[in-house]
């Protein structure tokens, strides 16, 4: 039981890290967020990393992510990826980055698994030969060690200890591991916003290599990049048959910023923007959905919200309601409650949502 910071209510639902409520957040937002900043700060300070993206007016911008960090000197921007050393950029570039990856066997374990032709799902015909262990057929899982976000919930939050660590691995290496049984590309981490310059050079090399076989290129990304570069994500998506899955973490803007420490307003056009391409194909599926049911905070009036903007798209877009498991600074929260998940999927079918499925049940309680 932990109490909140600013209306003194008790209750096993609120976290003592982030020190206030549900309720506080949405409804005194000009109290609350200051105190769960403090939480932000101190889990970034606890990696080196800069509390809040720095915005010095005579800094260097970056602008590959929402935000657009203006760099002082000697400053990092807020992902840890980029410095203002003697009034230039460095760090990494298209030609190297902070990553990791290993080949996972196909049927593969991911966001979108149940709609996704290499994963656990359904899939398609025309796709099946990428089904079954028996083909050999493997996923590239390449994960960024970096975030344009900071979730304190963070289910990956040891890439972290990675971030600000002296050494970049050159995109050809990344790119000699894709073999001939390689049937899709799978960029996550962390989150691949602050490195694409490196996945989408990678992809491109890898697909003008892989010219005349299936090699799909999908994401898992909270979506805050630069328009121009997300053109270029579904570029590469659609082309190769691959997808884009989103997380929107929250609706509420200002839950999202005591969540995450940033607004989810390009989240929000971006899923928009990639909406509008769904029309160019039909299966497989093309743009994802996801969000975490965190307890306490994301409830059936966030999801109901998120549900009807998702529907107002197009209501076959696929979203998973992934249930979840405590981590990083929210490791006192419980699990999501099998009530909850159960109610969220019903209000998401009444918003108009035609595919919608439980992640991660075995976590339900």
């Amino acid at each position: 039981m932990n109490q909140c910071k600013l209306c003194s209510t008790v209750s096993g639902f609120i976290s003592k890290e982030l020190g206030v409520c549900l309720k506080c957040i949405r409804e005194s937002p000009d109290g609350a967020l200051p105190i769960a900043m403090q939480a932000h700060a101190k889990s970034r300070a606890a990696f080196g990393l800069p509390e809040r993206p720095p915005k010095d007016p005579d800094g260097l911008p970056c602008n590959i992510c929402v935000n657009e960090c203006r760099i002082p000197e000697g400053g990092m921007g807020y992902c840890g990826l980029r410095k203002n050393e003697s009034g230039r950029l460095i760090g990494v570039t298209s030609e190297e980055g902070k990553l990791s990856w290993y080949h996972d066997p196909l049927p593969t374990n991911c966001v979108g698994d149940w709609v996704c032709p290499g994963g656990t799902g359904a899939g398609y015909p025309k796709y099946a030969y990428t089904k079954g262990p028996e083909y050999g057929y493997k996923n590239l899982a390449v994960f960024f060690h970096a975030c344009s976000f900071n979730c304190l919930y963070c289910q990956n939050w040891h890439f972290r200890k990675e971030t600000l660590k002296p050494y970049a691995i050159p995109v050809h290496e990344l790119v000699s591991d894709v073999d001939e049984k390689t049937a899709c590309i799978c960029y996550f981490g962390g989150d691949p916003t602050p490195q694409l310059p490196f996945a989408i050079k990678a992809s491109k090399l890898v697909i003008e290599e892989n010219k005349d076989r299936i090699l799909r290129i999908c994401w898992e990304t909270n979506g805050s990049m630069h328009k121009g570069l997300l053109d270029e994500m579904i570029k590469l998506s659609l082309d190769s048959g691959g997808c884009i899955k989103f997380d929107l973490k929250a609706w509420d803007e200002n839950l999202h910023k005591a969540l995450t420490g940033i607004t989810n307003k390009r989240t929000i056009e971006n899923f928009s923007r990639t909406g509008e391409k769904i029309n160019l194909r039909t299966a497989p599926p093309f743009l994802i959905a996801s969000t975490l049911l965190v307890p306490g905070y994301i409830d059936e009036n966030e999801i109901r919200n998120i549900a009807r903007f998702v529907a107002s798209i197009n209501p076959d877009i696929p979203y998973s309601l992934l249930a979840f498991y405590p981590h990083f600074y929210m490791s006192d929260m419980p699990l999501t409650q099998k009530v909850l998940a159960e109610n969220c999927l019903r209000v998401a079918h009444e918003e108009g949502l035609k595919n919608v499925r439980i992640g991660n049940v075995h976590l339900l309680r």
